[in-house]
């Protein structure tokens, strides 16, 4: 049986190889006894496939060991160095760091530029946005046309008490004119004065 080989974008199988694989799932979804010349078949496929896989799998280190000798010598390397990059990425290998900080100096590059858009990770899916549901206003309809009554308006609030005034100061009564001006006692007449003469 001829074995099946690995190609960048995977496993190739010959035409005997597939029709073995398809009596392989036919049998796994269909449990059936099973022949000895078809168990010798299924065998000897799974033989060829661990051998492509272990092919693959040195294919692909003696690549990355080569492009990192290229990646050590950019600028001079670029156009290898891309070409081997992209052949390694179609085996299956995964762009390191230093792959990424390569391609980043070599943007001015159109084949840079392109495997740096290829190597980028996936941007991660945007959250969903959410919409609040609206606000709805019910309407009540009254009969006759009637508008429902309006919310009594809000008593007015009562101004502050204003402070109490200050007692007023007790005014003073107008004086008299006797307390204005007092009487004066009479002076004793002098001696020798008529009056003295007419009392002897």
């Amino acid at each position: 049986m001829p074995t099946p080989y690995g190609t960048r974008g995977g496993m190739a199988f010959g035409a005997q190889e597939l029709c073995v694989l398809r009596r392989a799932l036919a049998r796994a979804l269909n449990p059936s006894p099973v022949s000895a010349e078809e168990a010798q078949d299924c065998l000897r496929l799974a033989e060829s496939l661990d051998e492509a896989m272990r092919e693959s799998a040195r294919l692909r280190a003696f690549l990355v060991a080569d492009l990192a000798r290229y990646r050590a010598a950019l600028p001079g390397t670029a156009s290898g160095y891309l070409a081997l990059l992209d052949e390694a990425l179609g085996a299956g290998h995964r762009p390191h760091a230093d792959d990424l900080a390569a391609l980043g100096a070599l943007r001015g590059n159109p084949t840079a530029a392109a495997l740096l858009t290829r190597c980028a990770p996936p941007a991660p899916p945007a959250a969903p946005a959410v919409r609040l549901p609206a606000a709805r206003t019910h309407l009540h309809a009254l009969p006759g046309g009637q508008q429902p009554d309006k919310p009594a308006p809000k008593p007015a609030q009562k101004p502050a008490p204003r402070p109490a005034p200050a007692p007023a100061t007790p005014k003073r009564p107008v004086p008299t004119p006797g307390e204005v001006f007092p009487r004066r006692k009479p002076a004793p007449p002098a001696p020798g004065s008529r009056h003295h003469l007419a009392a002897g």
